[in-house]
């Protein structure tokens, strides 16, 4: 809102200190991520910025740990870049596998999260459920509880029910993160639905079948889709669950991360985390559209 002429100097005086103070926290809370994107593109195995970069000139920049990304791992990360170069890069190269063991994992658990998550937000939304509170108290328990003890308690049931270092169990390990965000989300979109409208379907007829996908599912449909989203960023970015559960050979981006700092210090972690920024932006950019999109169809904003 724009300051009033009429302001006295004091209120001025506020205005213009509240935006600073904001401008300031934003700051605060961006300044690690702007930090890491410039540090990827470091010619120099450095963590920190060269002379070079300080003073703009290019040769302090260079892709040189994108292109590691597709190397590192390679059978013969030499030969020239045609077709096999390229085979060989989709099947040795250690980064491309985690991006795919990462994508799999992901969209697998999201699946899983986003159905259970949204069954049992119908549920709690009912009126007539019993004991809701402390249902939905047990169902977002796993974003609550810290996640090292959410992964031991997972590395012990999977250990004796046989499902520790198998896909199945990474999955359903990362589904149980990303269920509670598809709850909240759902749930939250169903404070705003008119009941109304499924009287009014099934008393043309409808059967409850239809009723739920010709007129529940399109109206939640941006809730489901935006704890979807939540649930896979959960899912992509999990590496302690990872850790507890998952066998030597299943490498997800964030594991490979994290063996990287371990074991040898490259910034090629920096061009990975870049590239998860961008990727966290775009699907945070989603997510408001989606928002947006629900509050129009529920009528809370033109």
């Amino acid at each position: 809102m724009a300051l009033p002429v009429y302001a006295s100097p004091l209120e001025r005086l506020w205005y213009y200190s509240y935006r600073v103070l904001c401008g300031l926290i934003f700051l605060f809370l961006i300044a690690p991520i702007l930090i890491v994107i410039p540090l990827s593109f470091n010619v120099e195995p450095y963590f920190t910025f060269t002379e070079k970069m300080l003073s703009l000139d290019p040769d302090g920049y260079s892709l040189r740990w994108y292109d590691t990304l597709l190397t590192f791992g390679m059978a013969n990360p030499e030969a020239p870049r045609d077709s096999s170069w390229w085979m060989d890069v989709w099947n040795n190269a250690a980064w491309v596998r985690a991006a795919k063991n990462s994508v799999i994992i992901g969209v697998s658990s999201t699946v899983v999260a986003t159905v259970l998550g949204t069954v049992a937000a119908l549920g709690l939304s009912r009126p007539e459920m019993p004991y809701r509170r402390a249902i939905m108290a047990i169902l977002i328990s796993p974003m609550i509880v810290p996640i090292i003890i959410t992964a031991t308690g997972l590395f012990f049931f999977y250990s004796a029910t046989g499902l520790a270092g198998s896909y199945v169990g990474v999955v359903l390990a990362h589904a149980t993160l990303g269920i509670p965000f598809v709850i909240i989300t759902v749930t939250a979109t169903l404070v705003g639905f008119d009941r109304s409208l499924t009287r009014a379907a099934a008393s043309l007829g409808a059967s409850p079948t239809t009723t739920f996908f010709k007129v529940t599912m399109p109206l939640i449909l941006p809730g489901v889709i935006s704890g979807a989203l939540f649930a896979f960023v959960t899912s992509f970015d999990e590496v302690v669950v990872v850790l507890f559960v998952a066998a030597h050979d299943q490498q997800t981006i964030p594991r490979q991360m994290w063996n990287g700092i371990r074991e040898q210090i490259s910034p090629a972690i920096l061009s990975v985390a870049t590239i998860l920024v961008i990727v966290s932006v775009l699907l945070l950019a989603t997510v408001e559209l989606l928002r947006r999109r629900s509050e129009r169809l529920r009528g809370i904003s033109g």
